[in-house]
């Protein structure tokens, strides 16, 4: 398998005619081996546009929801950035050498209750969410931003938020296929 002419495809025929043209990120997706980050029987199907099964269960997102995420978050060198990974380490290795610091939390750990915690100018989210919970909420710095995926009745878009005060209003912007991450579902409750 030739991984570097799998890279060029999936800039040219996913990312490029999907509207994802900012030099950073087709750089970052061009530099970074995606193959490294899939387990070892799907390294050959690696650049598929579509979500790959991870071995811990959950699934990696197809090629092109991690270039919307880049192109959508901006990240800043003084960007502090928080990841919710789901498992791949993908996301992490994209947005590293393009901020101060970044942090990985896995969905588990960020779905557990903490009074204290850091915050952070960024967040990303390595799937889709039903919902920002007062804890997710109180990891993002006030004025800081948010880039996730979003699902409401079956259906994932790629959205962006920012903080102010404490509430995180998000804003949904292309449907686009997520890998949905249970621990952010929402209670179930009763309603008319």
């Amino acid at each position: 398998m030739n991984f570097e002419a799998a890279r060029r495809a999936m800039i040219d025929s996913q990312l490029r005619t999907s509207g994802v043209n900012e030099d950073f990120v087709l750089s970052r997706m061009s530099t970074v081996a995606r193959e490294d980050f899939v387990p070892e029987a799907s390294r050959n199907v690696a650049y598929i546009d579509r979500a790959i099964p991870l071995a811990n269960g959950r699934r990696m997102a197809a090629p092109l929801f991690y270039g919307m995420v880049l192109a959508e978050a901006q990240p800043s060198a003084d960007d502090s950035v928080l990841i919710f990974d789901a498992g791949s380490g993908y996301l992490a290795e994209l947005v590293r050498p393009l901020v101060a610091s970044v942090d990985t939390v896995d969905p588990e750990e960020a779905a557990a209750k903490s009074s204290k915690r850091k915050t952070y100018s960024l967040v990303l989210v390595d799937g889709a969410i039903e919902e920002v919970s007062p804890h997710l909420a109180k990891r993002i710095a006030d004025g800081g931003r948010i880039v996730t995926g979003l699902s409401r009745d079956g259906v994932t878009r790629l959205a962006i938020g920012r903080k102010t005060n404490s509430d995180v209003a998000l804003l949904p912007l292309a449907e686009i296929g997520i890998p949905r991450l249970s621990e952010f579902d929402k209670p179930k409750a009763w309603s008319f």
